[in-house]
């Protein structure tokens, strides 16, 4: 049996697609990947050094098209964002709005989240972390290839400080659910709310999120605190 066999291989939360990606995405990847962008390797990292400065550090897993993260650094100044995602687009999509926001506190890993957090950040490193709309994986034989799983948050536990938070918002009831039980599970995270949490004001509704509660979808936000 050999490393790359399928007893070994890890079980992905994501899956890379060929999606388009317009030229001005590319040429943002390609130009300022080298000047926002960490480098992924299997080693801690000091993120006040990879920042220049001493700030509260919050993690965004998953960022998509980058939108969100974008606003909430520009809005948040006095934070510092580590934003991770897999997909091109996107990151060459976030890379413009960094340049052309001039969002000094906001940087990129291109990389697995799950190897990002195991190997490069150290225990007691955040301030908060941020999972948005995780893929719901809706059919339940792809259940076990949802995020939100106790080893992964058990993980997500050891990088964040006392009094640290972790924000999922998704709307997926089923997903909604599941992540209550799980997070409600960890002993060392404690609700910040009596079940669901109102929508904390930092995290600005997408319009996305608006088409579909004009249509009916709820949307679920879940925060709990590392005691």
């Amino acid at each position: 049996m050999t490393e790359n066999s399928p007893q070994h291989r890890p079980l992905r939360s994501f899956v890379l697609r060929q999606g388009r990606i317009s030229a001005a995405q590319q040429r943002a990847h390609e130009e300022l990947l080298p000047h926002f962008a960490i480098p992924y390797r299997e080693e801690a990292i000091d993120l006040d050094r990879a920042f220049g400065r001493r700030a509260p550090k919050i993690l965004e897993i998953g960022f998509g098209m980058g939108e969100t993260t974008a606003h909430i650094a520009r809005s948040h100044p006095e934070n510092d964002y580590l934003g991770i995602e897999v997909h091109t687009p996107g990151v060459g999509s976030l890379l413009k709005e960094i340049q052309q926001g001039g969002l000094a506190n906001l940087r990129i890993i291109q990389h697995d989240a799950v190897e990002v957090v195991r190997h490069m950040l150290r225990p007691g490193s955040l301030d908060g972390a941020h999972i948005f709309f995780p893929d719901p994986w809706h059919k339940k034989r792809h259940h076990k290839r949802r995020l939100i799983q106790p080893p992964f948050v058990a993980l997500l536990c050891d990088r964040l400080k006392p009094g640290g938070y972790l924000h999922v918002a998704t709307d997926w009831q089923d997903y909604a659910e599941q992540v209550l039980a799980v997070l409600g599970a960890e002993p060392r995270l404690a609700n910040s709310a009596d079940g669901y949490a109102p929508r904390p004001a930092y995290r600005p509704v997408t319009k996305f999120e608006r088409r579909g509660l004009r249509l009916g979808h709820g949307v679920w936000d879940i925060v709990f605190r590392r005691v």
